[in-house]
Order: C-alpha cells, then structure tokens, then sequence
C-alpha cells in the first residue's frame, strides 16, 4: 500500500518499491545482453517456454498494471514521491511510454528511409510529450526523453534487423555496439555524454565482406538528434546523419581533396571549390572511413589533427572548418603487422580505438551456430526480393548444401552469400569459390619429398594453398609473417591469375 509522507508527498509500499526496482534495472541494462531477458522474465513472472516478445509483452502489461493502481489513486504524477521513489517511477514510466511508443517510432524510421534527407513531421510527437508532461516530468525534459526514444528504437532497429544471427558471436557483438552508442551504463550517457559522443572513435576490424559497413551504419544512424518542438520534427532526418567513403577507392593525390575538400585552382584540374567529406558530415552525424589500413602517413597525420583538435582546412585554403561528427574507421588488415613496420601510426591507432569492435567471419558463426546459414539465408532472401520468402529461402539453402556443401568456408562470408542468392535466383545453382587445387597440394607435397623445390617455389606454393583455403590475402600473410604485398606476389606466381574471390 502507499503511505502518506507528511501532507504532500508519498513513498512507496515494500512490496511496490522491489518491483519498480526491477523496473529501474530493466530500464537501463542493454536490450542485447542477457540480464535484460533475465530481468523482464522476472518481472513478467512468464512460465517456462514463453518467447522474448511473450515475456516483454506480459513485462509491459505488468508495468501498466502497477502504473494504473497508482492514477486510480491519483498519485501518478511524479512530483508526489519523495526522491529515491520518484527515480524508480520515473523509470517505469519512461519504460512503458517508450514501448507504448516503439510501433510508432518503427514508423517513422521506414517513412523517414522512404522520404529521405528532408525530416518528415512526427504526427505522434503532441500526444506522447502530453504523456510525459502529465506524468510530472518537465516540458523541457520531456523533449529530450522523447529524443533519447527515438534514438534506442533507431539503435535497436539497424543493430537487429541489419545484423541477424543466432551464434554466441553475433549476439555479442549486437550488445557491443549498443555499448558503443549508450556506453555500459546509460545512466552515464544520459547524464554526462548524451551531447559528446563525437569525441568516441570507433575502429571496426574483420575481413572482407563480414557486414563492417553494416555495424558502422548502424552506429552513425543511431546518434542522439534534438527534436523541434516548434516545427514538430526532430532537426535532422538519420538519412543523412551517416556518410561513408572507401580509401582503397582513391589514388593517394585525391584523398585529402575527398576528405576535406579543396578550393578552386589548389591544383590542376581543380576547376571549382569541392566539399570534402568533414564539411558534408552533420553536427549530429558520423563519417565512415573504410580502408583506414590503407591511407599514407600524411593523411594519417591529418586525420589525426582533425580528431585531436575537431578543425580542418580544404587544399588551398587557409580557412579553419569546424568538424563535430562522430569518426568511425574499418579496415580487414593486420594493424599489429603494418605498427610493427611503421606504415600505421601509433598515435593514430590510439586517438582512433576509443572502441574496437570485431566482426566475426562466417565461418565462426556457422561454427558456433548450425542454424546460422538459415537465419542469414532469410535475411539476404528478404533484402533481396523485397519480402520475406521461406519458400525461396528453403530452396536456395537445399541447393547450397548439395554444393558447395555444408563444410564450405565462405571465405568471402555474407557478402559472397549475398552472391550465392543472386546467383541462384539467376541459374540455380552456386559451386562456390574453388577448393585447393588436388595438383597443387600433390605437387607441394611431391616438391617436398623429392627436395626438388627452392624456396620462392615453396613459399610461393603454401600461400597459394593458404588463400585458396583463406580467401584473404591479410590472412596469409598473417599465418605465414610476410607482409600483405609480398604474400599477394607469391599467390600471383604460384596461380598465374589473381584469384581473389567476391569481395576480396
């Protein structure tokens, strides 16, 4: 029951204050990890089997449940309890608002993706800061609330839907990318670094084609963005919040001119004044440098200037720009390796790494999780067709494991499953990436028996099976410590054509 606290404030009975605790926890743990599940079963009190939609539905009627006792006693508002009681109701009704809410939010994602960089009108914004504001939460409060909702539900919405997989890898890296927008405890974003984000960067490390261009949108899309009370929309669309460039795309005479931009006449050819990727980037908004291993130490020195001070000059130009996005940086080579030989700064690597995030290779997640083909398959099918299509998705897996087979390594991983489904739609029918070549095992083997090989013909020989068996070129070149150029050569000698395989 509730008890009467001098003549204007109440507390909470025992019974109610262990609940809404719960409440409070649940509230600010990561919808990714397992303590979240743990403590929405706990306060659902769902039965043995439920399903996660079952027990956060059943967690959210609860909730209400206990939140509609209080208003039936008029004692909703929260300017009525005494501090520590207020905090773990706040708590619980920003927890039901937020999910009473998620349906809309989802909405307007799609709708937003659909119409572009333009911010579309949120026709639910009046009513949901109306709740807020008639719970006891201040108007200038309720804005930011209603903000930070609109960012979990983007946050949660392109982690689990653009990184799908049920291996213990992927469920890991899920909750780590939500750690890298909200930290380990978003009581501290929300109080401390909710507006000072950029100064976290990100490096994303993995292999070609193993979804790092997926888990940076997911970041950049996801920053915090004010809403606009006034015009009733937030201040930018998410759409353009995220802009990417791939290094490896430029010869090292254009890169500083596609990062900072240039005036006209800095060199030939400059005919008029570009703007370079930092100017394009929004306040609320984050840059994708993908490659990172490959750029010069010049540029390197650059960027390092850029996210130490947060300013930046266009080619010719003396002006003095200000950078305020977020950085985030990919790259599938061995950074240890290119330290070591000094082609990758130190300095650089540390003001870069505020966070490291791995993405695993396929073939760890099929190792980790047999079902994990099928997942993906759904996904890639839907994404690719436009719906979701278990007929088709039930097809094409019987197809790949009549070949390439179920002990296939997809050394090209999602990206070249997304080809495999393409190629399948196309001619029913995907072998895969070839295997070692019987000839070139036999031929290692007999060289070795016989003595009959030098070395460049035996080095040669072992890389070419190690990026048959691989599919990287940085993976060779790390088994057998010679750098990434040289590991490439004795492959072209040993194969007579580059090899490389979708994506690679």
């Amino acid at each position: 029951m509730y008890i009467l606290c001098m003549s204007t404030t109440f507390k909470l009975g025992d019974r109610q204050r262990a609940f809404f605790t719960l409440v409070d926890r649940a509230a600010f743990s990561n919808p990714f990890g397992s303590e979240r599940l743990a403590l929405d079963r706990q306060i659902a009190e769902a039965p043995n089997g439920a399903t996660a939609a079952e027990i956060l539905e059943r967690t959210i009627a609860r909730i209400d449940e206990e939140l509609h006792q209080l208003a039936s006693r008029r004692r909703q508002n929260l300017r009525l309890f005494r501090d520590g009681d207020r905090d773990l109701l706040r708590s619980a009704h920003l927890f039901s608002a937020f999910h009473r809410l998620s349906g809309d939010f989802d909405r307007l994602i799609r709708t937003q993706i659909t119409s572009g960089d333009a911010p579309c009108r949120v026709p639910f914004a009046h009513d949901a800061l109306g709740l807020l504001t008639s719970r006891g939460i201040p108007e200038d409060q309720a804005e930011r609330y209603f903000a930070f909702f609109f960012q979990m539900r983007r946050a949660f919405f392109f982690i689990d839907r653009d990184l799908p997989g049920g291996a213990p890898c992927m469920t890991e890296l899920r909750r780590h990318l939500w750690e890298n927008l909200f930290t380990s405890d978003i009581r501290w974003y929300e109080r401390f670094l909710w507006n000072r984000m950029e100064d976290f960067s990100t490096l994303l490390l993995g292999e070609t084609g193993t979804g790092k261009g997926a888990a940076a949108a997911a970041i950049g899309r996801s920053a915090f963005i004010p809403f606009d009370g006034e015009r009733g929309r937030f201040a930018e669309s998410f759409t353009r919040n995220f802009v990417a460039i791939n290094l490896s795309q430029f010869p090292p005479a254009l890169i500083e001119s596609e990062l900072f931009g240039h005036k006209k006449g800095a060199f030939t050819g400059a005919i008029g004044d570009h703007q370079g990727l930092f100017t394009r980037c929004s306040p609320h908004g984050a840059i994708f440098l993908d490659e990172i291993g490959d750029v010069s130490a010049p540029v390197q020195i650059k960027l390092l200037q850029i996210l130490q001070e947060r300013a930046f000059s266009p080619v010719g130009s003396h002006e003095r720009l200000r950078f305020q996005g977020r950085v985030i940086a990919a790259t599938n080579r061995p950074l240890d390796e290119l330290r070591r030989r000094g082609e990758f700064r130190d300095d650089f690597f540390y003001r870069l790494s505020s966070d490291i995030v791995r993405i695993p290779p396929l073939r760890q997640r099929l190792r980790e999780h047999p079902a994990e083909l099928d997942v993906l398959l759904d996904h890639v099918v839907s994404r690719t067709v436009g719906e979701p299509s278990p007929e088709l998705s039930r097809t094409i897996g019987a197809i790949l494991a009549r070949e390439p087979g179920r002990d296939y390594s997809w050394p090209g991983n999602v990206r070249e499953l997304e080809q495999a489904v393409r190629r399948i739609l196309l001619t029913r029918r995907y072998a895969g990436e070839p295997l070692p070549p019987a000839d070139l095992a036999a031929g290692l083997h007999q060289g070795i028996d016989s003595g009959s090989l030098d070395a460049p013909s035996l080095v040669a020989a072992y890389c070419a099976l190690l990026y048959r068996r691989h599919g990287s070129y940085e993976e060779v070149a790390r088994r057998t410590g010679l750098d990434r150029r040289t590991a490439k050569k004795h492959i072209l000698a040993a194969g007579g054509e580059d090899p490389t395989p979708p994506g690679g």
